[in-house]
């Protein structure tokens, strides 16, 4: 997955994988738990995170992850020129800037003259499931489609898919982590003052897709009555 967003980066293997590494600085410091962190060959962080909803604070999440992150890259008494480089990748299944992209990669640059890049070895990453440009390369376009839902014949999204249909038949797994969706979904601001609320009706809607079919899950991550997403599931139903 590395390889297909950095197509010119050369990664020859990663170290320490850790799915769901929790990081807690200090007691009065927020802690966070990343949904992947591996260090590449050349020493570099990937912090990888997927991304149900918009909770309307990635940009600033981002930022803290970052700070985090480096935390952990830099042992006490080493020269800041030691730092390795940081990639905070979140997956979306939604368009955070509205600009059809694909990809938006962010990186520090002078204000004053854009062709000035700060060169602090930080980077952050937004994929865009909805992306319409053609603005990636094909192989990202078949992962990122593969996250929205869509099945593509490809030698590595048919090893992701199998991975996918193991995990789902591990109940204790899924339920752990739709308890981590639920961490990006109750800071989501509801717009609509009656009525359900399209976030909430486009959760069960992704969760339906996840092949995840228990109504109490699915209604304590929306925060709805257990009627109300059988009505709505039995809308989506009846709509297929």
């Amino acid at each position: 997955m590395l390889q297909r967003i950095f197509p010119d980066l050369e990664i020859d293997h990663i170290e320490y994988p850790e799915p769901q590494k929790s990081i807690n600085p200090d007691l009065d410091a927020k802690g966070i738990r990343l949904d992947i962190y591996v260090r590449g060959s050349d020493g570099a962080a990937y912090v990888v995170e997927m991304q149900m909803a918009d909770t309307s604070e990635l940009p600033k999440r981002s930022r803290y992850y970052q700070s985090i992150t480096d935390l952990q890259l830099l042992d006490k008494g080493i020269h800041y020129k030691k730092l390795s480089p940081v990639y905070t990748i979140f997956i979306c299944l939604f368009d955070l800037y509205g600009q059809g992209r694909h990809i938006y990669t962010f990186k520090h640059t002078c204000q004053e003259d854009k062709q000035i890049l700060m060169d602090d070895g930080a980077s952050t990453i937004f994929l865009n499931a909805e992306g319409t440009m053609d603005d990636i390369s094909v192989e990202l376009k078949l992962f990122l489609d593969y996250v929205a839902g869509k099945k593509a014949e490809d030698p590595y999204i048919d090893k992701l898919d199998e991975a996918v249909k193991k995990a789902k038949l591990n109940r204790k797994w899924r339920r752990e982590y739709m308890t981590l969706y639920m961490r990006d979904l109750e800071n989501i601001e509801q717009g609509i003052e009656q009525g359900i609320g399209q976030e909430k009706i486009e959760t069960i809607r992704r969760m339906l897709k996840m092949g995840i079919s228990d109504l109490d899950m699915m209604a304590q991550a929306t925060d709805l009555s257990v009627d109300e997403v059988t009505a709505i599931r039995d809308k989506e139903y009846a709509g297929s």
